[in-house]
């Protein structure tokens, strides 16, 4: 199910989208009343909630979509899934309800809520929601936090495809600050492994972090990125610093590694080369989904 917003297109389901157990619903999970003959119809067993708002710039434009989107839908797809008897329920999160790091520490499961954005505090209240329907209502349901994805099919508003789209065309590449965020990377399939493991193996009420061991300043991401490509690095330009924004990100996934037998597999440098191909090779793709 997918509200098709402007950051979804159907072009990225083309690879499975004849498989005979796979359905697609144009639907807002905003809106109660379209889901539940869905759930009706399907009854699952399981459900997969990754649908949300969260690009950080545009929820400090306006929160208003990301409380809707992520609180909200949430809540509708919590109503539901219980209604229903669903047998297993993972949020998919973020590590930024966190907050922010200093130049030591990583985040664990047990880390206090500290969002520091609009977006994140929004999905901070639906990992909140998420946990009161496990101890209201015994209901099965666990939570995924991760660090900053990249991979193949991420619309270039995020930090890497962004960086990548603007170097293969000889655009500006804006750089927030001086660049000395720091993220901790995570290539998308390894992300998806992770999910995969908790919807089979993970402990109802429990939390799992997963994060790529790739801890990079921004600056260095991009400077990697125009080396790849063989473009200068005179193609950066540094802009005002984003409000509000988070200094450091690191994810301790011991616990998944643990308890779900979880680590990464792919190397940020494996990752990215594999990202930039893919870029390179899906020209068409990117102009069409920036378009809109």
């Amino acid at each position: 199910m997918d509200a098709l917003t402007y950051a979804g297109h159907l072009e990225t389901t083309q690879d499975f989208a004849s498989d005979p157990h796979y359905r697609f619903h144009n639907v807002d999970i905003v809106d109660k009343d379209a889901l539940a003959p869905i759930f009706a119809k399907f009854k699952p067993d399981a459900v997969v909630h990754l649908a949300a708002e969260s690009h950080v710039d545009r929820s400090i434009i306006d929160g208003r979509p990301f409380v809707l989107t992520n609180v909200l839908g949430t809540q509708n797809l919590l109503d539901l899934a219980r209604q229903y008897q669903v047998q297993r329920f993972v949020h998919v999160s973020t590590d930024e309800v966190y907050g922010t790091l200093g130049e030591t520490g990583k985040f664990t499961e047990e880390t206090p809520l500290q969002p520091n954005s609009p977006y994140s505090a929004s999905k901070a209240a639906s990992d909140l929601l998420v946990r009161a329907f496990y101890h209201t209502h015994n209901f099965p349901a666990m939570i995924t936090r991760c660090s900053n994805n990249y991979g193949p099919y991420q619309l270039p508003e995020k930090l890497i495809p962004l960086m990548i789209t603007h170097a293969q065309a000889d655009q500006k590449l804006p750089v927030y600050g001086a660049g000395k965020n720091v993220r901790d990377w995570i290539y998308v399939e390894d992300h998806c492994h992770g999910v995969a493991d908790v919807l089979e193996k993970g402990t109802p009420g429990e939390v799992y972090n997963f994060g790529g061991d790739a801890e990079r300043e921004n600056l260095d991401v991009v400077k990697q990125i125009l080396k790849m490509l063989n473009k200068s690095e005179d193609l950066i330009e540094f802009v005002t610093d984003r409000l509000g924004h988070d200094f450091r990100y690191a994810i301790d996934f011991s616990k998944a590694t643990r308890e779900l037998g979880w680590t990464p597999k792919v190397t940020f440098e494996e990752g990215l080369a594999n990202t930039l191909i893919w870029y390179q090779n899906h020209r068409d793709w990117v102009k069409k989904v920036t378009q809109q």
